[in-house]
């Protein structure tokens, strides 16, 4: 398993270097548009056929025309199995709080923390992941230097210490996952302003600034939702991040009102009271979340628009036996319990996804795997719906539980996703137990359902005018290979560029283009001007036609130019 695996990323990384810039200048580079977007998805899969040196001097290859799909025969290579999705979420949740992910301790040198982020990342892209959720604010706190809030103690060891020497981690890391075509998303806790008894507080923190905002419980303070000026301040960190960096999403937990602690009242009596407009308790609570959900909708809206807005809830909104329209489920409910109406949020178009964590296997009875999922499915109206996988579970089951003792749970849930369309995609939580790699569940991803490329699902109420195909595209043989070399395509009518090149190889005279098969894609090139690459793994006894497209932000794809190589 171990040399499979180290042949694929050998094959991976051959081809991710082939992608190159018209000049010699580093391989991936990207624009600053306003509002055209930045590269993501990730790195090419894997190549077909051996690397193939010819020692003929350059010669140009025949250019073809972009050709109608229907007029190719259908000789070339064909696949036995059916073509794993070429549109996949496919992420992993990065906790900070408490060091749960990263950095691993408090206080670790800045080399150190930024070589931990980088690892982990270079793992992501090998794994085929396209995205990564990293919580940049754990409680009231920042892992980002353009803050009114205070810098985490998690990071630094002491709240309010700024990184020696200076960096902006958040930075780093959107830079970084970009490179490596990681879409980024920056998971905010809204509802801590401090972590425990024992925390690091700064002089600067909101509980010393704004007391009358908090509320004790469970040895934490809160915010209290239920004023106005609360909500308008948490939009406002929100909106801050989305203006100040190129992010990709904002992606919000399932901690909105607190769970339950056994003998402990949240006292928001005073503020129901001033606030509650005729409405029982719970149902207040859950309209002061909607009006939150809103604010921060329209705070992203208007900032960027392309900003993506997720929301991760506990994965069972409400059971059959509390109400007809629940799940077939005997658990704790996020709709009373942290008084999220998270089927509201998904069915009104409110987020653009939604990733209930569904983090229970096939064998728990009170909570089956298969059935929580089937009521997401018939629940999320036209949002992505996403999942949410408990890989720190795996291996560690129970008598209650019995699921995660078996290796075939984890691939079992990944191959249920994948027979329904409505599913979209996985998260992890977290990256810690996704590095174990526990009943090698990480091999499996990068040998198996990973293996190939997939590309962001798009969004089309974000964003629904592809790009324009690349220009020019010609072909040569060289020593290397076949090089192939075009000019970046031109701004379609919404302004935005290519982002990144998809390259497919087909064999044959006349293949058909199976453009929806990811095992023909040869290279993913990042970056608007990264416009040449070469294939070295052609066979010079071969016939191909290359077709090229070109990706924008939001993963729409534009139309296909062909050049043919004999």
């Amino acid at each position: 398993m171990r040399s499979i695996a180290f042949f694929f990323l050998l094959l991976v990384v051959i081809g991710w270097e082939s992608c190159r810039q018209a000049k010699p200048v580093p391989v991936v580079t990207r624009r600053t548009p306003v509002p055209a977007p930045r590269p993501t998805t990730r790195q090419p899969p894997v190549p077909q056929k051996p690397a193939v040196v010819k020692t003929t001097p350059p010669q140009p290859a025949t250019i073809v025309a972009a050709i109608p799909d229907d007029s190719l025969e259908t000789d070339g290579v064909t696949f036995a199995t059916p073509p794993p999705p070429k549109r996949e979420f496919r992420a992993v949740w990065i906790a900070t709080v408490d060091n749960i992910d990263w950095p691993s301790k408090k206080g670790l040198p800045v080399a150190d923390q930024q070589r931990e982020i980088i690892s982990m990342f270079d793992m992501y892209q090998q794994m085929g992941l396209n995205a990564v959720i990293v919580q940049v604010r754990s409680a009231a706190d920042a892992f980002y230097a353009k803050s009114s809030e205070p810098w985490s103690e998690w990071l630094t060891g002491q709240q309010g210490r700024a990184p020696e020497p200076f960096y902006d981690p958040m930075e780093l890391m959107i830079d970084q996952a970009h490179q490596r075509g990681l879409e980024f998303h920056a998971w905010f806790n809204l509802d801590r302003a401090t972590f425990g008894k024992n925390s690091s507080i700064a002089p600067s923190n909101i509980i010393y600034r704004k007391p009358g905002w908090m509320l004790s419980y469970g040895g934490r303070k809160l915010f209290n939702l239920g004023i106005p000026a609360v909500r308008s301040y948490i939009a406002g960190i929100v909106a801050n991040v989305v203006r100040e960096y190129d992010i990709d999403g904002i992606h919000f937990d399932d901690y909105f009102y607190p769970y339950a602690e056994p003998g402990q009242i949240l006292r928001d009596d005073s503020t129901y009271k001033a606030n509650y407009n005729g409405m029982t308790k719970g149902d207040w609570r859950r309209d002061n979340v909607n009006k939150l959900i809103v604010e921060l909708r329209d705070s992203i809206r208007a900032n960027k628009p392309w900003v993506k807005f997720g929301v991760s809830p506990f994965g069972i909104w409400k059971n059959q036996s509390n109400d007809p329209e629940g799940s077939a489920t005997n658990g704790g409910q996020s709709y009373y319990d942290n008084y999220a109406d998270s089927r509201k949020w998904a069915r009104e178009g409110t987020i653009d996804y939604i990733v209930p964590q569904v983090y229970f296997s096939s064998e728990f009875g009170r909570v089956p795997y298969k059935t929580l999922v089937d009521w997401w499915k018939r629940n999320t109206g036209k949002v992505h719906l996403y999942i949410g996988h408990a890989v720190y579970r795996v291996g560690r089951g129970s008598e209650r539980d019995p699921g995660w003792w078996r290796a075939s749970e984890f691939p079992n849930q990944v191959r249920y996703n994948r027979q329904h369309q409505t599913v979209q995609g996985s998260v992890f939580f977290s990256a810690k137990n996704l590095k174990l790699n526990p009943m090698a569940l990480r091999d499996s991803l990068q040998t198996n359902f990973y293996r190939h490329m997939a590309l962001v699902p798009t969004m089309p109420w974000l964003d629904s005018i592809p790009p324009l195909p690349p220009r020019d595209l010609k072909a040569a043989i060289i020593p290397e290979g076949v090089e192939l070399f075009w000019q970046q395509s031109a701004e379609a009518s919404d302004g935005d560029g290519a982002n990144e090149y998809l390259i497919y190889r087909f064999e044959g005279r006349h293949p058909r283009l199976q453009l929806d098969d990811p095992r023909h894609i040869l290279a993913h090139c990042i970056g608007e001007s990264t416009t040449r690459f070469v294939d070295k793994t052609a066979d010079p006894k071969k016939k191909y036609v290359y077709a090229i497209t070109a990706v924008d932000r939001l993963h729409n794809e534009s139309q296909v130019v062909l050049v043919k190589v004999q």
